[in-house]
């Protein structure tokens, strides 16, 4: 149980390896999820991200089926779920009803294959559920490794496609005017977050990194809408929520991702609540 002594508190929480290691992963998680998240919600495409973090579970599924590794199954389904999303739906001039209904018919059918291949499955599906709600207190060193490799590319990455993803999300016909490639960026952009999604999901879960990449932006953008402090708020807002998620799960007894979608949530709520009373 946590004490009035914070320092103490502290000590204990970074006392043993493992949550060293989640403490760790935590952090960097929060910041790619923090940074892609922004242009997610800025981009209207909340719904296309559920999407792609739902796919992991019949990825992981598919990959179990066929005696490769869930990994495997998981970015292959997470980047066909982004290309086809990229291929019928959004288009300059067009809206987001034609993506809206390609991300609705793409998750259903992904939903159903997942449920058929765990029937067809003749072993135990016990790891494959583990993708939905992750280990972040089961993280292992090689984990470790592998979360600090996707975070740094996927931040790469956005730092080379930031000013155009932004300039094509806030006016895609200016920007396509000016010479921005806009479908190539969005679709750049969609397998971004599914190679994100597909790495960072066998850690955390669909559940958890969903609530990262959507919660703490969408709160972001509600007190500014200055692009770079909206970023800046957005990781900010991310760590918190993390870190303290993983604080409160380890003094008690119920799961990391039930504190940590609901400190965002909480926070989102309050945010709305200060702004509206404004």
């Amino acid at each position: 149980m946590p004490s009035w002594d914070l320092l103490a508190d502290l000590q204990l929480l970074l006392e043993f390896h493992f949550m060293q290691n989640a403490l760790i992963v935590g952090t960097l998680v929060a910041v790619l999820a923090g940074a892609i998240g922004y242009f997610v919600v800025l981009r209207g495409q909340s719904f296309a991200t559920h999407m792609l973090s739902q796919v992991g579970f019949p990825g992981a599924a598919a990959g179990v089926l066929v005696h490769t590794s869930p990994a495997v199954g998981l970015i292959v389904f997470c980047v066909a779920g982004a290309l086809g999303i990229g291929w019928s739906g959004r288009s300059v001039g067009a809206g987001r009803r034609s993506e809206a209904a390609a991300v609705g018919s793409i998750l259903a059918f992904s939903i159903a294959l997942g449920l058929l291949f765990v029937r067809l499955y003749a072993g135990s599906a016990q790891g494959i559920y583990g993708f939905l709600f992750g280990t972040v207190l089961g993280i292992t060193d090689q984990d470790v490794w592998l979360t600090t490799a996707t975070t740094v590319a996927g931040l790469a990455v956005i730092a080379v496609i930031g000013r155009p993803l932004l300039f094509a999300s806030v006016d895609p016909d200016a920007a396509e005017a000016r010479g921005v490639h806009v479908r190539a960026i969005s679709i750049l952009f969609l397998i971004l977050i599914a190679l994100s999604v597909a790495e960072l999901v066998q850690v955390i879960g669909t559940l958890l990194i969903f609530a990262l990449l959507v919660t703490p932006a969408a709160a972001a953008q509600r007190l500014t809408s200055r692009p770079g402090l909206g970023l800046a708020l957005t990781i900010g807002l991310s760590l918190l929520v993390m870190w303290g998620g993983l604080a409160i799960a380890y003094f008690s007894l119920y799961p990391v991702g039930f504190f940590v979608t609901s400190l965002a949530f909480a926070t989102y709520l309050g945010i709305r609540i200060v702004k509206a009373a404004a």
